[in-house]
């Protein structure tokens, strides 16, 4: 089964050059044991910094409305995403539990099946 990782935590910290620099270490040996594992599939992506983003929603008009920035009201900002292939929602979230960004800086990470349609 495809599921999909959705890596959220505090953005300060993985643009911190001096906490960044060791993380990506970590990181570059997650996906090689992972990749080599057959549990990652390509498409993943590391995000750039909310301040970069637009939100489009409905309007007062019920037309689209473009605003700089989520403008969410939360500490925590989805910072990437990476798509795995697991047995089942158990291997899934083995896998997830040792994204090196939880135990360096408390990010979370959420693990959701992909629908197959």
């Amino acid at each position: 089964m495809r599921y999909v990782m959705i890596l959220t935590g505090e953005e300060a910290p993985w643009f911190d050059p001096e906490t960044a620099d060791g993380l990506m270490e970590q990181v570059t040996s997650w996906w090689a044991t992972w990749s080599e594992a057959g549990k990652l599939e390509d498409g993943g992506a590391e995000l750039q910094p909310s301040s970069t983003a637009k939100t489009v929603s409905r309007g007062p008009d019920g037309g689209p409305t473009v605003t700089d920035g989520p403008f969410l009201e939360l500490k925590e900002v989805v910072g990437g995403f990476i798509h795995l292939v697991a047995d089942d929602m158990d291997d899934a979230v083995a896998v997830a539990a040792t994204w090196p960004g939880i135990a360096a800086l408390g990010d979370r990470v959420e693990v959701r099946p992909v629908m197959e349609r």
